[in-house]
């Protein structure tokens, strides 16, 4: 009998092991949530990032130029910043409802992945 529960238990270990592993791989992270946002709330369609969307709108020295605090404002509260900053791109960003993890995940991507380098054709 003890034998049994000691082989069900080393049997529940090892499940629970592939499964975190599994999840693991499957991207888990803050950064991999954000990215998975950065595409599923059609980020792409006006911005670029890590050489994937819209390059007219390229993020890939957002981070270099600025901090996790005013991409934050950004996500929050766009019409405010483009006041703000006096940006006149257009179509100018929309407003977005995204719960504060989202936010949290989506500069995680924009602070975690290397931005791509701009080619000759970008540069334009």
């Amino acid at each position: 009998m003890r034998d049994n529960v000691l082989l069900r238990f080393a049997s529940l270990a090892i499940v629970f092991a592939a499964a975190s592993s599994a999840a693991a791989g499957q991207g888990n992270t803050k950064a991999d949530q954000g990215a998975t946002l950065f595409t599923s709330q059609k980020c792409t369609m006006c911005h670029s990032y890590a050489g994937k969307g819209n390059p007219k709108g390229a993020l890939d020295k957002i981070t270099a130029k600025n901090k996790a605090e005013h991409i934050r404002q950004w996500l929050q509260d766009p019409d405010g910043m483009r006041a703000k900053e006096n940006a006149t791109r257009t179509p100018a960003m929309k407003p977005i409802k995204l719960s504060a993890d989202q936010v949290d995940a989506l500069i995680a991507y924009l602070t975690s992945v290397k931005p791509a380098t701009p080619t000759a054709d970008t540069e334009r």
